[in-house]
């Protein structure tokens, strides 16, 4: 698929990202949004903005065709949400994560093993979140199932070349199992998030690259920074206190750190566009986590406006970034 066709994809994720970040504050600030973006503020945010950009660069990986209604579907269940249609916008996102996992299925009976099956996993985790919001039922559990998944099972493939000992990829098959089997229980769940953090802050990549400079750095700060938030996350939702917290420590500390990170990696493979490094990146980096403290500590309205504006200065700082390249590129043609 040309990228052109994948811009639209993102201008239309993108969508549900300003929405579903507008709904979050909305519900702790007065600020005038449409209802269904307070109300479905996860789904926007989650599935909408989220799983379209994992469904997107699965299929720009696969570069088949059909794997490409997986983020089209998940893009028009955003538009549709957002437009009133509530139920048929839950149904594409359903529809959205069926499709992932055919397409994760696909790669895992061509090449079987231990990181292809965690991808898999993770679709099917975000399948069993998108299901249940359908029937009315709380995703989230679901749904970091399906970010744990995903980002540990790329993060292993990344780091395949570092020597680890069969007890090591047996201890991480335990911990998929156990994601896939304790989200009903959310104290479980927490205990399985935080061994999770700990064996991925023990044997990733990114406690080697944090030694290098420029790029390398950069994401390898972002990893980490995110392990820790996964890390406390779970911590506090195995203790059952400050769901709030827990909830956020994940979906924005730890998420969020490894879309920052990732970023200048993924967009020029979906897009075929340099993202050159600067140092300024850290700048949205450092927001991100100082307003996610803020939160945790109790100071939740401002700490949701900082993260807001994290998320807003490094779409900014990105975009900007990936301009002047153009720019370059033009002036020298």
């Amino acid at each position: 698929m040309p990228p052109r066709w994948r811009i639209g994809f993102l201008a239309a994720a993108f969508v549900s990202l300003a929405a579903g970040v507008a709904g979050g504050i909305a519900r702790l600030s007065p600020l005038e949004v449409p209802a269904t973006a307070i109300a479905l503020h996860g789904a926007l945010m989650v599935s909408a903005f989220l799983g379209s950009v994992i469904g997107l660069e699965r299929a720009a990986a696969l570069e088949r065709l059909w794997v490409y209604a997986a983020p089209l579907a998940s893009s028009l269940g955003g538009v549709a949400l957002l437009a009133g249609f509530v139920r048929p916008g839950l149904a594409l996102q359903v529809l959205a994560a069926a499709l992932l996992l055919a397409a994760n299925l696909v790669v895992l009976k061509r090449h079987a093993s231990l990181e292809t099956a965690t991808l898999a996993a993770g679709a099917a985790a975000w399948l069993a979140g998108n299901a249940a919001l359908f029937h009315g039922l709380n995703p989230s559990a679901w749904w970091i199932a399906f970010f744990a998944l995903t980002i540990g099972a790329e993060r292993l493939e990344l780091s395949r070349y570092l020597k680890r000992g069969a007890a090591a990829r047996a201890s991480f098959a335990a911990l998929v199992l156990g994601l896939l089997v304790t989200p009903p229980w959310e104290r479980a769940m927490g205990v399985v998030l935080a061994a999770l953090a700990l064996w991925l802050l023990r044997f990733d990549l990114a406690r080697i690259t944090v030694r290098q400079s420029g790029l390398p750095r950069y994401v390898a700060v972002c990893l980490l920074a995110g392990y820790f938030w996964l890390a406390l996350g779970g911590a506090l939702a195995a203790l059952g206190v400050a769901r709030d917290a827990a909830l956020h420590a994940v979906f924005v500390g730890f998420v969020f750190s490894m879309v920052f990170g990732h970023a200048p990696i993924i967009l020029p493979a979906v897009l075929r566009t340099a993202f050159p490094y600067h140092p300024v990146l850290y700048a949205p980096l450092a927001l991100l986590h100082a307003s996610l403290a803020l939160r945790v500590a109790g100071a939740v309205a401002p700490g949701a406006w900082g993260n807001a504006a994290a998320i807003a200065l490094f779409i900014v700082t990105a975009a900007t970034l990936v301009d002047r390249r153009q720019g370059g590129r033009g002036a020298r043609g």
